[in-house]
């Protein structure tokens, strides 16, 4: 069966999301259950506690483990959209139709002209790499609003500003979205947006921003780049502690300032590079906004001192996205990612005794993980810089039957 183009319908890609998404909703749901830590009580114990808060028309602020931009309450309270459904089960649905709706933008995408399903493949195959986590967080909600930002951003800046905003005043990191927007629209309708909900919030709300000073006193989290120091210093005499803290388990101990602080210093010097290269760039193409994005949140992810297991839906969100044009070069970066979340459902939950304890199991998985996510980094940014600073302007057909003629003339 075609399409109306001629397209093949993509019967496998169909089957291979859905048959993926119902083995994810039995894990969610607990039909079967998945080993390691039960990853579904951050939404019935800490969601849905901070719900209860939430509803009342103030934030959490007693409880240190809130630590998101305002516009978080909303992903918080949107299972109140099914009543009919107790919170974790209106939960996982609502993580399901975002996962729906990814998939079909990615889809849609790829039929059209000059675009691939490559997106999509990475997509279907790319969130259940994660497990059930994946459902069990919000961080699929604000990756579909990334997703839509990215394909309004050509034709629309003015809507794809809107969304990047309001993305950034849920997770932050949506802000990221914007490194390869040459429109000023898009930037200002993302100040305006994220300004104008700000204001709302803080005039609504008591303690909108209390979250930027939950972090003051944090450590580094155990499945982080920096962790690695600490995993290898406890084999040699190391004194510090691994406790839960600010909601994460994370190093406190001797030498752990030092280590945050140079992870800081690694964002910034990412920050310096993607400044330098929005400096340099000359050939934008269309799929350089998506490149942009992507090398600059799998940057940030990096170097992050935390790197939560949720945290990889973004980066295959906007690798998907990516590999829907045809130009992009972002392939072999994407399917290091891909690699990356298979390590990281190992990581976490499936032997994240290991981790904690850093055995030689737990140590491998993070060497792994992280080096994974450094080399695709350093590829992905390599690549970003050689198609828009190295690489010169593709030639125009006009501009190439004319050199043809003139090189057939001499």
């Amino acid at each position: 069966m075609t399409g109306s183009r001629g397209e093949r319908f993509p019967y496998a890609l169909l089957g291979t999301w859905g048959l993926t998404r119902l083995v994810l909703l039995l894990f969610v749901f607990k039909v079967f259950v998945f080993p390691g830590p039960d990853v579904t009580s951050d939404v019935s114990v800490i969601y849905q506690g901070w719900y209860e808060i939430l509803r009342t028309g103030a934030f959490p602020l007693d409880d240190v483990t809130w630590q998101y931009p305002p516009a978080a309450s909303l992903a918080i309270l949107s299972p109140a959209l099914l009543p009919f459904l107790d919170y974790p089960s209106a939960f996982f649905v609502l993580a399901f139709l975002a996962d729906l709706m990814v998939f079909g933008l990615l889809q849609y995408a790829g039929l059209r002209p000059g675009k691939t399903l490559r997106g999509a493949w990475v997509w279907a195959i790319g969130v259940p790499l994660l497990g059930p986590t994946v459902y069990a967080r919000y961080d699929l909600m604000v990756t579909a609003l990334a997703v839509a930002a990215l394909f309004a951003g050509a034709r629309h800046p003015r809507v794809m500003g809107t969304l990047a905003g309001f993305g950034a005043l849920v997770k932050v990191w949506p802000v990221l979205l914007l490194v390869g927007a040459v429109k000023r629209r898009a930037w200002a309708a993302a100040a305006v947006t994220a300004g104008g909900i700000a204001v709302l919030f803080g005039l609504a709300m008591p303690g909108a921003f209390s979250f930027l000073t939950f972090q003051r006193n944090r450590g580094t989290e155990v499945e982080s780049l920096g962790s690695l120091v600490f995993h290898v210093a406890r084999h040699f005499g190391w004194n510090g502690q691994v406790l839960l803290n600010y909601g994460s388990v994370e190093f406190l101990g001797p030498g752990v300032d030092v280590v945050s602080t140079a992870a800081l210093v690694l964002s910034a010097v990412a920050f310096g590079w993607l400044l330098l290269w929005r400096l340099c760039a000359r050939h934008l193409r269309s799929h350089t906004l998506a490149d942009a994005a992507f090398v600059a949140v799998l940057m940030f992810t990096a170097t992050s001192r935390v790197i939560s297991p949720q945290y990889m839906v973004w980066l295959v969100g906007i690798g998907a996205v990516c590999l829907c044009f045809r130009g992009s070069r972002m392939t072999l970066p994407v399917g290091l990612v891909l690699s990356a979340c298979f390590v990281t459902v190992l990581e976490f939950p499936f032997w994240f005794s290991h981790v904690v304890s850093s055995d030689s199991l737990g140590i491998t998985l993070l060497f792994l993980r992280n080096g994974l996510l450094v080399i695709a980094a350093l590829l992905a940014a390599l690549e970003l810089w050689r198609s828009t600073v190295s690489d010169p302007a593709p030639t125009l057909p006009a501009q190439a039957a004319r050199t043809k003629e003139t090189l057939r003339s001499s």
